[in-house]
């Protein structure tokens, strides 16, 4: 197969999808047959985890092709820095077009509402961070698209926001992203390679915005019940028992298994319309000749526990329906579909694939993104790894309930290998007696991460292994981004050279 040019580069982003919701990753009530129609056609990644399990954080690593220690960014009401630049301002430099349309999240929303990030490199600029939220800002395209389609709707939207549930769907938000991206891509004339991305808000709770006639798709009688077992929590460090009882949706103890049959249900719903308007936009794709010269990638955020381990949404663990999701890449010019990977893969290596993608070089990669690793070797067959080792930070990252930060503090880090997944919880109180504690779960044995091995004598010798790894990892980030301060180092005639005599 010939060398191909650069490509034109489609994002389609959810969030808060966890990797087992669809269809070709085996889901047995998904209604997604456009993604996984892209999957035969392209290339699943089995193993792709995030490096934070919340948005702002996970986004400003995909972005940046940085761990958070690299670009600072560390909790949900985060800011990156205004130095950081994003990779499609880099697609800028080597002459491609740039499109956003949908969510961004790389700020707090209180910041991103008002002001753009300096470098987030998007000549078309169309954002909003979720349907019912700062519709009157400037910066709002879908709040601007909605009021001059339906300005009742609009201004029950305003009152009512997450309350109003089944939004029509020709004035969902999902639908305003397609329609916007479907017009970019019939406006391309082929003189500049594009990068365009549609970002979207589903399948993120509240899980009853979707479309009523897209419930029809799903049957609720095969969605299993959530992962629940007797005693489980109590053999859990305080971190996960704090957010147990006291996620941002309230204990967990308040809801009922019908509850979270309806959660479960919406999701999935929210899913099967997300798919649907996915499709709108790949058949475009196809119809305007763009098929064999696009790399199109389909990627989350991070996930939902979904009431599975007696945890809602999202938090301070490391479970995989939280931290692992889909990632699906085609691109028929580079290589052939039907492939699926199973080595470990995370979210800031989509900053090294698409800057390789548009053709730049590696050495170049590794300054842009210095934590990314290029997948499409992995796409192609040419590596069947490309790492083999993942890690996830939580750094009281999250909120709980009334919307603010946990107290108690939580803090963790995840270091997982090919087998083994490893879960520190950090005790920073300073209190006697606290202690360190954790999670060791054995992949391979236990895929649903059932049996805590940390306390396991059997499994003392894996546990010190992958601590090991995960403190030379964290020593590691320290020094790949430096001391804060300057270093000046005396010249050779200044040096105060020590008489090793002197005090004998």
């Amino acid at each position: 197969m010939p060398a191909p040019s650069r490509p034109n580069i489609l994002l389609l982003m959810t969030d808060q999808q966890r990797y087992d919701s669809l269809g070709c990753y085996g889901f047995p009530a998904a209604h997604t047959p456009n993604l996984d129609r892209l999957a035969r056609e392209g290339v699943l990644f089995e193993k792709f985890y995030v490096t934070n399990p919340i948005c702002t954080p996970s986004r400003s690593s995909m972005f940046t092709g940085k761990h958070l220690h690299g670009h600072g960014v560390y909790t949900v009401y985060g800011n990156l820095p205004e130095d950081e630049v994003l990779f499609p301002e880099h697609l800028q430099h080597t002459g491609y077009e740039t499109a956003l349309f949908g969510k961004l999240h790389i700020r707090s929303r209180m910041l991103e509402n008002s002001e753009r990030h300096p470098h987030d490199g998007f000549d078309v600029y169309e954002w909003s961070l979720e349907a019912c939220l700062d519709l009157d800002s400037p910066l709002n395209g879908y709040g601007k698209w909605l009021k001059e389609r339906d300005p009742a709707f609009f201004e029950q939207l305003k009152q009512d926001g997450r309350k109003l549930l089944h939004h029509p769907a020709h004035l969902h938000f999902t639908h305003w992203a397609a329609e916007r991206t479907i017009d970019y891509l019939k406006r391309q004339d082929g003189s500049r390679p594009f990068f365009a991305m549609m970002s979207i808000f589903d399948p993120h709770n509240p899980y009853e915005a979707w479309p009523e006639e897209f419930g029809r798709l799903i049957d609720a009688d095969k969605i299993p019940d959530p992962l629940v077992t007797e005693g489980e929590m109590e053999r859990l460090p305080r971190g996960i028992r704090q957010e147990h009882e006291g996620s941002y949706l309230g204990a967990f103890s308040r809801y009922s298994l019908d509850d979270l049959r309806r959660i479960r249900f919406g999701y999935h719903a929210s899913i099967a319309f997300a798919d649907h308007e996915f499709g709108r936009v790949l058949d475009t794709v196809r119809e305007q000749g763009l098929e064999q010269s696009t790399l199109v990638i389909f990627a989350s955020d991070h996930g939902d526990m979904l009431g599975d381990h007696s945890l809602l949404v999202k938090g301070a663990y490391f479970f995989d329906p939280n931290i692992r999701v889909p990632l699906i890449m085609r691109w028929p010019e580079a290589f052939p579909g039907g492939r699926r990977v199973s080595s470990l893969v995370q979210i800031q290596d989509l900053a090294a694939t698409i800057l390789a993608a548009a053709g730049l070089e590696p050495e170049d990669i590794r300054a842009k993104a210095p934590e990314a690793e290029n997948l499409l070797p992995l796409a192609t067959g040419e590596k069947d790894r490309v790492r083999d080792w993942a890690a996830c930070v939580y750094r009281n990252t999250g909120i709980k309930e009334g919307g603010v930060y946990f107290d108690p503090e939580i803090h963790a880090t995840m270091f997982m290998d090919e087998r083994f997944k490893l879960g520190v919880f950090h005790d920073v109180s300073g209190s006697p007696g606290c202690g360190t504690d954790g999670v060791l779960y054995d992949m391979q044995e236990d895929p649903n991460e059932l049996h805590n091995l940390w306390s396991d004598p059997a499994c003392r010798d894996v546990r010190l292994r992958l601590t090991e790894r995960l403190l030379d990892w964290q020593v590691a980030q320290e020094l790949r981004y430096g001391q804060r301060g300057t270093d000046l180092q005396p010249a050779a005639s200044q040096r105060i050279i020590q008489d090793p005599t002197r005090n004998k």
